[in-house]
């Protein structure tokens, strides 16, 4: 998912489960209107070709590296803005819907999701 400053839902991408996120990051980047000023991500996304993307695009990566990794800038100021999709999940997650994800089919939960994003855009 992919939200804006003011923890509001701008895009979904539905993956399996036991699917890792990074391959989704990029098609959802890319479904933006405009280019983000920052891309916030957590360790998960640690990735030097995401970062290469992400610059190559014309935005500032704030993803830090792994634990085991050489330091990279990832300015604390920013990067402490990443709990903004928590919250946002927590809120969407209100919906009994979409936190036990009792519909089967993609597309219904999708817009189940879209439905609860909707709302909650509407509510901030």
């Amino acid at each position: 998912m992919i939200a804006d400053s003011l923890g509001r839902a701008i895009a979904f991408r539905i993956s399996p489960g036991q699917a890792h996120e990074l391959p989704q990051a990029v098609p959802l980047l890319d479904s933006l209107p405009g280019i983000p000023m920052w891309v916030i991500g957590d360790r998960g996304y640690t990735s030097h070709a995401f970062r290469e993307y992400v610059w190559n695009m014309g935005a500032q990566p704030a993803i830090p590296p792994q634990r085991h990794e050489a330091p990279v800038a990832c300015p604390d100021w920013i990067y402490n803005n990443r709990n903004v999709v928590e919250r946002l999940w927590a809120r969407l997650k209100e919906w009994r819907a979409v936190a036990t994800r009792y519909e089967k089919t993609a597309s219904s939960f999708m817009g189940i999701l879209c439905l609860a994003a909707t709302l909650d855009w509407l509510k901030t």
